[in-house]
């Protein structure tokens, strides 16, 4: 059996639970996030300009490809773009409010799925594709909607005095 004796250390000595009340793991965490999502911010800005880059060098195709195929290479582009700020969206909000909207999610999701109804419909789909993204669709918005609905930062009036109204003056 081991010998259980407490060796004596000298004062000043960083002993773990010292160590641990100086550095408090939550703030460690907390930095440790800002710090990757800061790589990821600037992640996403250089791929937004990239992506902007990249879709002005497609409007080459106005001149040496059809038009239908050119612009639709366009608005994919664009439509990519916008999922992508929307990623920033969500990334932002979760660096300032520490937590993440799922209304930011859900939009980035209906962006995405945007961007697939655009390919589809220039690639003539079958009719159970298109069923299928109009249920996924369908879907994604009661999921919108009932995430606005039921926010936890969605002011509720309350009950004893009446809404404001507004007149467009």
């Amino acid at each position: 059996m081991a010998d259980a004796r407490r060796i004596a250390l000298p004062v000043g000595t960083n002993t773990p639970s010292r160590i641990w009340t100086r550095w408090d793991v939550v703030q460690v965490w907390t930095r440790g996030i800002q710090v990757v999502l800061s790589l990821l911010i600037f992640t996403i800005l250089v791929a937004l300009a990239g992506g902007v880059a990249k879709t002005f060098y497609e409007l080459r195709l106005l001149w040496t490809a059809p038009l239908a195929e050119a612009l639709r290479q366009v608005i994919v582009d664009a439509l990519i773009l916008l999922a992508l700020v929307e990623v920033f969206k969500t990334t932002l909000t979760y660096l300032s409010e520490g937590r993440v909207k799922v209304t930011f999610i859900v939009d980035t999701i209906l962006v995405v799925m945007l961007t697939e109804v655009i390919a589809q419909w220039f690639q003539a789909a079958a009719t159970s594709q298109w069923v299928l993204l109009a249920g996924i669709l369908s879907l994604l918005a009661v999921i919108r909607v009932l995430a606005v609905t039921f926010s936890p930062t969605t002011p509720q009036p309350a009950e004893d005095q009446p809404e404001e109204v507004h007149l467009g003056v």
